[in-house]
C-alpha cells in the first residue's frame, strides 16, 4: 500500500524516485556538495525505505527551507563572513549533524515497529535543526544581538547570540515542520493524532534551537564544541524531550 511505511514495494519506488528527484535538483540549485550529495542519498534511502517517503519530504522540507534561508541575503553575510561556503551550498558533515539523529530515529522506529509515534520524534530532531537554520540564516542580519546567556549586546552572528529576528525565525521554522508533520500524520496514519503531537513537535524545535544557542555560547565559543557537533547535541536534545512525551519507543 502506499501509505503503509516500511520495506513495501511501493514505499520504496516512491523513496527511489524522490530521491532522484534531489539529485537532480539539488546539483542544479547547488545546496549540496559532492560529498554532501552523497550522505544525503544514504540519509534519503534509510529515511524513506525504513520510515515512509513522506518523511522523506519533512527532510527535503528542511533542506529546500534552509537552503533559501541560506540565499537569502547571501552576498551581505559573505562580506561580513557569516556564510559557511562560497556558494551556499552544505557538505556532508552538515548533512550528518542535522541529518543523523532524525536518521536514527527513523531506525529504531522500524525496528521496535512504531512508526506513529516515531513521525512525531523524528518530526521534532527535524524541527530542531530547522528552527536553529533559520534563526542563523535570518538572525545574523540583525544588529540587535544579545548573548543569550547574560543578555548583553554582542556582535551579530557570534556563537549564542540571539535577536527578535532571530527568534521570531526559530519559532517559524518549527512551526513549519510541526504543520508538515500533521499533514502527513493525517494522509499516513490509520489511527487519528491529538492536538498536543504537533505542539510537542513545536516546542521540540523551538527550545532545541535555544539550547543550541546555549551551548553555542558556553562551550562552541571556548572551542570544547565545533558548529556541528553543536548542532547534533542540541537536536538529540529535543528528539529525546520529544520521545518523553509520546512515549516513544
Amino acid at each position: 500500500m502506499l501509505w503503509t511505511p516500511g520495506l513495501g514495494q511501493e514505499n520504496l519506488l516512491c523513496t527511489v524516485a524522490i530521491t532522484v528527484v534531489l539529485l537532480v535538483l539539488g546539483r542544479r540549485a547547488h545546496v549540496l556538495d559532492t560529498g554532501g550529495m552523497f550522505a544525503a542519498v544514504l540519509l534519503a534511502g534509510v529515511v524513506g525505505g525504513l520510515g515512509h517517503w513522506t518523511w522523506l519530504l519533512l527532510l527535503l522540507a528542511f533542506l529546500a527551507s534552509s537552503h533559501l534561508a541560506t540565499k537569502h541575503r547571501f552576498d551581505e553575510k559573505a562580506a561580513k563572513g557569516m556564510s559557511e561556503s562560497g556558494d551556499g551550498s552544505r557538505g556532508w558533515t552538515n548533512v550528518v549533524a542535522n541529518g543523523g539523529w532524525p536518521g536514527l530515529v527513523v531506525l529504531i522506529a522500524f525496528l521496535v515497529d512504531d512508526h506513529a509515534s516515531g513521525l512525531w520524534v523524528f518530526a521534532a530532531a527535524v524541527a530542531v535543526a530547522t528552527s536553529d537554520t533559520w534563526a542563523s540564516e535570518f538572525g545574523c542580519l540583525d544588529e540587535r544581538v544579545r548573548m543569550i546567556t547574560s543578555m548583553r549586546r554582542c556582535e551579530p552572528g557570534l556563537n549564542g547570540g540571539v535577536s527578535a529576528r532571530g527568534q521570531a525565525a526559530a519559532f517559524g521554522g518549527a512551526a513549519f515542520i510541526a504543520v508538515l508533520a500533521s499533514v502527513v500524520a493525517a494522509v499516513t496514519s490509520s489511527t487519528s493524532f491529538s492536538w498536543h503531537e504537533p505542539v510537542v513537535v513545536l516546542l521540540a524545535g523551538f527550545i532545541g534551537c535555544q539550547l543550541d544557542s546555549v551551548l553555542g555560547a558556553v562551550l562552541e565559543n571556548r572551542g570544547w564544541m565545533t558548529k556541528g557537533t553543536v548542532n547534533a547535541a542540541s537536536i538529540l536534545m529535543g528528539a529525546v524531550g520529544a520521545a518523553l512525551v509520546v512515549g516513544f519507543p
